[in-house]
């Protein structure tokens, strides 16, 4: 197009001959633009549709890859905070004890007893309260009649059982 315009104002020819070509030269750009706006116009509709597609497996791998990471981070931090949970209380149980180790001594110390010691004296007073009930059942029974009967004349006397102490 610029050719025929460098031609034809180097022939020098009459303005008509200019003005027709120029008029050419723009109907041909305006059609030509009309024709690429159809194109546009008739495979827009696909090109949209495939740049949205895309559009959606990108989204997809970039969404993946965030999950992914998230995970990992989680995964860290919870076997950090475990980490530093189990030394936590590690720490707790050795202070408990030692405080618990320091108490008994200063109690003892006092003349205090220890659990131990209330446990043991529990145990033996159960062991003699049930002593004592053997006993009383014994001494609460009657005698049998045939031996009442056969010493009639013979002078009883009380008698007392020592209890162990």
């Amino acid at each position: 197009m610029v050719k025929k315009l460098q031609k034809l104002s180097a022939d020098k020819n009459t303005g008509t001959q200019l003005a027709g070509t120029v008029k050419d030269s723009a109907q041909q750009i305006w059609l030509a633009g009309l024709g690429a706006f159809a194109k546009a116009q008739e495979e827009g509709g696909k090109v949209f549709e495939t740049l949205v597609k895309e559009g959606l497996s990108i989204q997809r791998k970039t969404q993946s890859a965030a999950e992914e990471k998230i995970s990992e981070a989680t995964n860290r931090m919870t076997s950090l905070a475990n980490d530093i949970s189990a030394k936590a209380t590690g720490k707790w149980d050795k202070l408990e004890n030692i405080f618990e180790d320091r108490v008994a001594k200063a109690l003892n110390a006092l003349g205090v007893p220890s659990a131990k010691d209330i446990d043991a004296l529990m145990a033996r007073i159960d062991e003699l309260n049930e002593n004592v009930q053997k006993l009383s059942r014994k001494s609460a029974a009657p005698k049998a009649p045939a031996e009442s009967a056969a010493k009639p004349a013979a002078k009883r006397t009380p008698s007392r059982k020592t209890v162990a102490r």
